[in-house]
């Protein structure tokens, strides 16, 4: 069993379509389906199921994308520690849930471009479990996430406390808030989990649920009156004090949020990654201490805001 052919595999496996994991791969089709059919008759069965619709993986395929992420992601990680200098440069890929990214990280990322010019970030987001199975299978080399992760393979330290608050239309009363629907990201955001727990305390067994892909989505949503949603307070005070958004208050033990960065335990820790982690305890105080976020220019950002 090659690394050459798992790597296609594990493509093939994540964009569920021949034709486009071969145009991804930069190989011709006739190829990728030659190396999956050679990885099949070698392992002795199918790895994948065909339809019309494209491929998706058998049982035994499941088992083997397991552990073809981990051999992959070894390699890769084996590839950057070869590479490293000790002069912060090169790739580096970082993840964040949306409210992060949005406003927390600006100046941290802003800070850090300014003081490593030669590191090529990229910042992807997602929801908590997402990033958490990307940081797993050595796609990110960390990411921050809304919940507590207790993950064998995976380290965090905390970063940002942040305060959460139920938003809704300044028109909206307190008695009004549980009859609306909730405005939310996807299954595994964190904050998604924690106002259908509200909801469920406030006799609400299944609220209509309105699912968003952007965080400028969902406020927009919450302000028109369509709903309401559940943010952190950074995340909404200018909206606040425009008279946009009101806010409601959360019971004791719903109403706080830690924001973690995690990175795997066994990965190698570049020069990028060791200076961007040194920088994560400064940025905190630089919120604390009430400074101003700015966004910045020249960090690439790749994704939705999630």
């Amino acid at each position: 069993m090659e690394s050459g052919d798992l790597r296609i595999f594990q493509c093939v496996a994540q964009e569920g379509n021949l034709t486009r994991a071969a145009a991804k791969l930069g190989y011709v089709q006739s190829n990728v389906t030659a190396r999956i059919r050679h990885l099949e008759a070698e392992v002795g069965t199918p790895l994948f199921i065909r339809h019309n619709r494209g491929m998706t993986l058998s049982p035994a395929g499941e088992i083997l994308l397991t552990y073809a992420d981990k051999i992959v992601g070894l390699l890769n990680d084996a590839s950057r520690a070869l590479q490293a200098t000790n002069t912060p440069s090169g790739p580096l890929q970082i993840g964040s849930i949306q409210t992060a990214a949005a406003v927390r990280l600006p100046r941290l990322l802003s800070e850090y471009y300014s003081q490593y010019p030669d590191v090529s970030l990229a910042l992807a987001t997602g929801h908590s479990q997402m990033l958490i199975d990307q940081v797993i299978a050595y796609e990110l080399e960390g990411a921050f996430i809304g919940c507590s992760c207790d993950h064998p393979d995976i380290k965090s330290i905390d970063v940002f406390d942040e305060e959460l608050f139920v938003v809704s239309s300044p028109a909206l009363s307190e008695d009004e808030l549980t009859r609306k629907p909730i405005l939310v990201y996807s299954m595994g955001c964190s904050y998604r989990k924690i106002l259908e727990d509200w909801m469920l305390l406030s006799g609400v067994h299944r609220p209509v649920i309105m699912e968003f892909g952007t965080l400028e989505a969902i406020i927009s949503g919450v302000a028109s009156g369509m709903g309401i949603s559940l943010l952190p307070e950074i995340v909404i005070s200018q909206q606040i004090r425009n008279g946009l958004l009101r806010k409601h208050s959360l019971p004791a033990g719903m109403n706080r949020m830690m924001t973690r960065f995690i990175t795997r335990k066994d990965a190698f820790v570049s020069s990028a990654l060791g200076a961007f982690m040194a920088m994560l305890p400064q940025e905190c105080d630089m919120i604390a201490s009430g400074e101003s976020i700015s966004y910045p220019k020249d960090t690439l950002l790749h994704g939705n805001l999630d």
